[in-house]
């Protein structure tokens, strides 16, 4: 039960980043088959990177030992940090807006937005979750959140884009803090 409020925190932690850029992209007005493009591929990058993250960690995890927890959770924690200060410095204007500009541009959107869910995956990994659980909970967390945020991106200020990314960070925080100290 443990592993599955875990993944279901990470999943939303991972999902708000791209429910606050799909509001962003939202806000300007997008067509029903580029909102299903870009849920697709921010699901893809969103439940990839993790997973390869997670395959690392849990290569790695024996090697760290009885500190593989404390290292995945202050991993966690870190990248909460850094998505607060990020969401603060307002610094994914650029990657929101490439999202609606074709294939390539909407690929390299996607890719950019999930680098740090590779150390989430670690983080993950090093805590041995099931890689298969994980893919589906993170896939579909970020594939819904996505098509919410484009959805109601049309109806919305740009606040709602802020505070997601704001809640995702407190959320790794604390998923990293309660696997740091073996609660989770």
């Amino acid at each position: 039960m443990a592993a599955i409020i875990t993944l279901l925190l990470v999943g939303l932690s991972v999902g708000l980043g791209n429910f606050a850029a799909s509001v962003a992209i939202g806000l300007g007005g997008v067509n029903k088959s580029l909102r299903l493009r870009i849920a697709l591929v921010f699901g893809l990058f969103e439940t990839g990177m993790p997973i390869i993250g997670l395959i690392i960690g849990q290569k790695v995890a024996s090697e760290l030992g009885r500190n593989a927890n404390i290292i995945g959770g202050l991993l966690l924690g870190a990248t909460g940090i850094y998505l607060i200060v990020s969401s603060l410095k307002q610094t994914d204007d650029n990657k929101v807006s490439q999202a609606s500009q074709g294939w390539s541009k909407l690929l390299i959107a996607g890719l950019s937005l999930s680098v740090d869910n590779l150390i989430i995956g670690f983080g993950l990994g090093t805590h041995h979750q099931s890689l298969l659980l994980s893919a589906l909970v993170i896939g579909v967390t970020s594939v819904c959140l996505s098509l919410l945020g484009l959805e109601i991106g049309n109806k919305l200020n740009s606040k709602i884009e802020e505070y997601s990314e704001l809640f995702s960070g407190v959320i790794l925080i604390l998923v990293g803090v309660l696997i740091g100290l073996k609660i989770l």
